[in-house]
């Protein structure tokens, strides 16, 4: 499950990369992106700026109405649920990144393992959008099991793209963009390091 990435290219260079147009603006993000902030993705041709995690509705023990909580991961076997099966069958995004994050060790101590492709300073993971009444545009990102060095750190990945099947995601019919949410293929690597993993971030969830 990610909870955390990093994506430190320029809008101009992303933008480049993924063939899209530069609606960012002025926008400035920082390197590391969690659930519950903004985060730039590619919808409908267009790099723009939308919040990570759909926003779930929560009430406290005397019902009273809580803040909204981010489901910023969402699991391919549920792509069906009413939660998100609009989103998947009319709203696919790509979201650019450097690496994602992974949570080790004992509670109170985890650390950042970091997930990345080699001799790669950019790819895209599979991605999912909507607008909404709390955040505006938001996204979540498409989650499948994991495999090879990501296996180490948890049971489930993003489901990370060829360049290829970049536009098969965004436009292509429901069915043919759901055969390639499947583990990634190819080499990862895996740099497990002392950063403490609590050092920022919102309430997170998957569905």
């Amino acid at each position: 499950m990610c909870n955390l990435y990093r994506m430190t290219k320029g809008h101009a260079e992303v933008a480049n990369w993924f063939r899209a147009d530069d609606q960012l603006g002025g926008a400035n993000f920082g390197d590391e992106v969690y659930p519950g902030y903004p985060g730039a993705v590619i919808a409908q041709g267009a790099l723009v700026s939308m919040t990570w995690g759909f926003p779930l509705q929560r009430k406290g023990a005397r019902g009273q109405p809580l803040k909204p909580k981010p489901v910023n991961n969402t699991r391919t076997d549920k792509l069906e649920s009413f939660f998100w099966r609009f989103s998947f069958a009319e709203r696919r995004c790509l979201i650019p990144l450097s690496a994602w994050a992974e949570a080790e060790g004992p509670k109170g101590g985890k650390t950042r393992s970091w997930l990345s492709l080699p001799d790669a300073d950019l790819f895209a993971c599979a991605g999912i959008w909507r607008d909404s009444e709390e955040w505006g545009r938001c996204y979540s990102m498409v989650m499948t099991d994991a495999c090879g060095a990501a296996a180490e750190c948890h049971d489930r990945m993003p489901v990370i793209l060829r360049p290829e099947d970049y536009t098969v995601w965004t436009d292509a019919d429901p069915e043919t963009a759901r055969r390639l949410c499947r583990p990634w293929e190819g080499d990862l690597v895996l740099d497990r390091t002392p950063e403490p993993w609590a050092r920022g971030g919102a309430q997170t969830s998957l569905l």
